[in-house]
């Protein structure tokens, strides 16, 4: 019918793929995995401040085409498990490697978005071993930039501790460069994630990322950066509120064997907002024999 959505549904997106929807112990921590695809290389998403593997509804289809999908709540996010201790980048990326592990994936690419592309560049450059190539999705205020940090630290914070529609919408729409495409659907799940026991507790210890204290020990910088070995997409958007062009600049310079994808019209969330393009740019830099760097 040439009257429906493009969007209906997370339900709709994977209505008609295969796929599995478990929880899986990692060190303690029941983590919630969604997998899909049967063939082709592993791939492995990973979402963003706050967020949850709902935040790739509408790529996994597309990429179980070609790969086995891989896509998780991190450790204090989603519906994984909340252990009160700080979500630095090194715990985030133990926890992804343990994960790997009980998955019995011995290498896969990378893809993350946000927080989800900072724990992918760390574990690239500190388990080479485990990470064939990888995509930085948005991967948000390379430049450590303060106004940056007390943004998000202030807006993921007023939803959690209120999380009513009208301010957890707003936190969803900062995503967003369409603003119209944020769903009641995408609102609700977020108001459960922050609604669970606990939460306030977890995200304040996923916000210590955002305090420049102790992000010292983990800022982007070319000292860690430039020993990621895996050939590297950046891909960037037109109206990433998180931070613009120059910052891709900065990871040009640092990473050894990078190019740049910029998405057009389109915010922190490209997977969502122009999702053709996002698999198009991923099979076209994965699937290539030698990576177009």
């Amino acid at each position: 019918m040439s009257d429906l959505p493009a969007h209906i549904s997370v339900w709709g997106e994977l209505a008609d793929v295969d796929h599995e929807l478990r929880h899986v112990d990692v060190g303690g921590v029941r983590t919630r995995v969604l997998r899909a695809g049967s063939s082709g290389p592993h791939l492995i998403l990973l979402h963003g401040t706050g967020g949850h593997l709902e935040a790739y509804a509408r790529d996994v289809a597309g990429l179980a085409e070609d790969f086995r999908v891989t896509v998780y709540d991190m450790v204090g996010h989603g519906w994984s498990d909340l252990p009160d201790q700080p979500y630095t980048t090194d715990v985030l990326s133990d926890h992804l490697l343990g994960l790997m592990d009980a998955l019995g994936i011995e290498a896969a690419h990378l893809s993350g978005e946000s927080l989800g592309g900072w724990v992918a560049a760390w574990t690239a450059a500190h388990s080479p071993d485990r990470v064939d190539r990888l995509v930085l999705n948005t991967p948000g205020n390379i430049a450590n930039k303060p106004e940056v940090m007390v943004r998000l630290r202030e807006s993921t914070m007023a939803a959690v501790l209120d999380p009513n529609d009208e301010v957890v919408r707003r936190r969803v729409e900062f995503l967003f460069h369409h603003k119209e495409m944020v769903t009641d659907e995408l609102v609700g799940l977020r108001r459960a994630v922050y609604s669970r026991p606990g939460f306030v507790r977890a995200i304040t210890n996923t916000l210590v990322l955002q305090d420049p204290e102790v992000r010292r020990d983990f800022a982007w910088d070319p000292s860690w950066v430039g020993k990621i070995a895996a050939p590297t997409l950046l891909l960037w958007t037109d109206h990433d509120p998180t931070g613009g062009l120059d910052e891709a600049a900065l990871l040009l310079k640092w990473l050894p064997r990078a190019r740049l994808h910029v998405i057009e019209d389109a915010g922190h969330w490209p997977q969502w907002e122009k999702p053709e393009e996002y698999l198009r740019v991923h099979r076209d830099f994965l699937l290539t024999a030698e990576a177009p760097v």
